[in-house]
């Protein structure tokens, strides 16, 4: 049988992870072996139906039951991540809908108050309510204290009056709510944030589809005079900054799972390429830049899988720290994912490029994962911000 999950059983016996995690892990593999007809299904749907299908397939599946407060959430990461790569491993699409989902559920799991849980989480855990989180503007990137989407109060009854734009929202074209961070002048930059809940059903919102080189259902979002009642209002005012850092720092260790799903699929289409491709006398595999190529490779991905168990063992831990855990993961995965696919398709040669192939498909898909939730570039900063200076006292005392 055709492997369709990416998991290291060696990486899996660590102590970062549980039992319940190996449970889960195989669990998940087996799911996505038993639905290649579903990945087959939606790709041949557009961005929107496929979303749309497999949230529904998601939620009846169970994969989304710990958004639903009625039951016993668990804050658990190291899950959340052994999910994301197994979907990725499998289809980039499913992958896509189960990841906004859940970012889009968790700060009502962490900030909502107990109606606003009750509303929407539900829904969103059977799947049949979408959602999206809706930060990003195009003045306003990996900088969230630089938002200006405004929202001013209305003192007459403490409503909320939106306006202004968000940019490329994940889901925007089939959200049902969206929690967006918004500028509510408590103070400024970080300070002057706000987090809300906004029914994409309500007047004044507007949604303009955008296209990316890996088909998604992204959106621009337009408030024209976008009124909301006072208990849109998600958490404490003046406090979306923190809901946007918390929740950005949490999943990004995430992306690095979903980039290790990618590599992992990427590398096993390469290795039984070269397996089975006959060239000057034997196979490709003998020889030995081909080999060369194929260790490098797998080095790249046993480094991403370790860097992302740590950090998603930190996060769930509880540690002060994890946010400095996940940067690092995120970014050395997502850069050696990206290396890994483009080593696959060099090795498949024009086999490779395809229009259609999983290569192909892979090389488009594994772009974005460098940008969004914090560009490589960015985290760097913050990584070396996080360094621990006495370490060069020490060296030069010694």
């Amino acid at each position: 049988m055709e492997l369709t999950t990416s998991f290291d059983p060696e990486v899996l016996a660590l102590p970062f992870y549980e039992d319940s995690h190996r449970r889960l892990a195989e669990e998940a593999g087996a799911w996505c072996d038993s639905n290649r007809v579903l990945w087959e299904e939606i790709r041949s749907l557009d961005p929107d139906a496929a979303g749309r299908r497999l949230v529904r397939a998601l939620g009846a599946a169970g994969w989304l039951a710990e958004l639903d407060p009625r039951g016993a959430p668990v804050d658990d990461f190291r899950a959340v991540c052994l999910r994301r790569e197994a979907l990725a491993y499998a289809e980039d699409l499913a992958d896509f809908a189960f990841s906004i989902q859940a970012l889009a559920a968790t700060p009502l799991l962490r900030f909502g108050s107990e109606a606003q849980r009750r509303r929407y989480l539900p829904g969103m855990a059977a799947g049949t309510l979408i959602g999206a989180f809706a930060v990003s503007e195009k003045e306003a990137g990996s900088d969230v204290a630089s938002v200006g989407l405004e929202a001013v109060k209305d003192p007459a009854d403490g409503s909320y009056v939106l306006s202004g734009r968000k940019a490329w929202i994940a889901n925007g074209t089939i959200a049902d709510v969206f929690v967006v961070i918004a500028r509510t002048g408590q103070g400024p930059g970080p300070l002057g944030l706000s987090a809300f809940l906004v029914p994409a059903s309500t007047p004044g919102l507007r949604v303009e589809r955008i296209d990316a080189i890996a088909p998604r259902s992204f959106a621009h979002l337009s408030f024209e005079e976008c009124r909301l009642p006072a208990d849109a209002l998600l958490g404490q005012p003046g406090k979306g900054f923190v809901v946007a850092v918390d929740l950005l720092e949490r999943f990004r260790t995430t992306v690095g799972a979903a980039a290790l799903g990618f590599a992992r699929r990427a590398f096993d289409t390469a290795l039984a390429h070269v397996l089975g491709r006959e060239a000057y006398g034997a196979t490709l595999f003998d020889l030995q830049l081909v080999k060369a190529s194929l260790a490098d490779m797998e080095v790249q991905l046993n480094a991403a899988a370790l860097l992302v168990a740590r950090a998603a063992w930190e996060t769930d831990r509880g540690s002060r720290r994890f946010a400095r855990h996940s940067n690092i993961a995120k970014v050395h995965a997502t850069e050696a994912a990206q290396g890994v696919v483009d080593a696959a398709v060099q090795l498949l040669g024009a086999a490779g490029i395809v229009q259609g192939s999983v290569t192909e498909r892979l090389y488009r898909q594994i772009r974005s994962l460098r940008v969004y939730e914090g560009t490589s570039e960015v985290l760097r900063m913050a990584i070396a911000g996080s360094l621990d200076m006495r370490r060069a006292a020490r060296a030069t005392a010694a």
